[in-house]
């Protein structure tokens, strides 16, 4: 089990149901899987890039991802049907807590001029937040790196409500900003 899976499950827990005073345990939030992606669709110029976007995701997140491609052509964004526009990997279970773990204790502090992510839920109990640069995270080599590539990450909870998402991902680690509302 996971360091942190254990402290949800020891801490985190009792704190939200004393926080919510939930009747039933079931209705305690929970973090359901974390969906990384990335749109490469500047990159499909050159396949080379596009490998390089695989092989550094894969290597971030602990699994290959999957190839997102067009579903129909549209002539303003160059796009044509069934053309590769982004990659996307959807963790869960144990690699889901150890990359949110990571991230929270070691890629967050290296992102520059970092005081803490905005509080902006989608409204549903899921947060998400993008990155400007793969190369904050250890995992990549740098020397490997030929252009910056930016990235979604997107938290999905069992939360129902925002401000129950916030207390969760707040308590299991993600540096917010200070909130005075909250």
């Amino acid at each position: 089990m996971s360091r942190l899976k254990k402290r949800y499950q020891e801490e985190i827990k009792n704190l939200l149901k004393e926080r919510f005073a939930y009747s039933n345990s079931m209705l305690i939030p929970q973090l359901k899987k974390i969906i990384i992606s990335m749109g490469i669709a500047e990159a499909t110029k050159d396949k080379n890039v596009i490998q390089d976007c695989i092989k550094q995701l894969a290597s971030l997140s602990g699994q290959k991802p999957i190839i997102t491609k067009a579903k129909k052509a549209i002539a303003n964004f160059k796009s044509r049907k069934g053309q590769a526009i982004g990659l996307k990997v959807t963790l869960r279970k144990k690699r889901m807590y150890d990359f949110f773990d990571r991230f929270c204790n070691i890629v967050a502090p290296r992102i520059r001029d970092f005081r803490g992510f905005s509080f902006k839920c989608d409204g549903s109990g899921n947060y998400s937040l993008g990155l400007e640069d793969q190369q904050i995270f250890p995992e990549i080599n740098l020397d490997e790196v030929k252009r910056t590539q930016g990235m979604n990450i997107t938290f999905v909870t069992s939360a129902r409500s925002d401000e129950e998402c916030f207390e969760l991902l707040k308590l299991l680690g993600l540096p917010f900003k200070d909130v005075l509302a909250k």
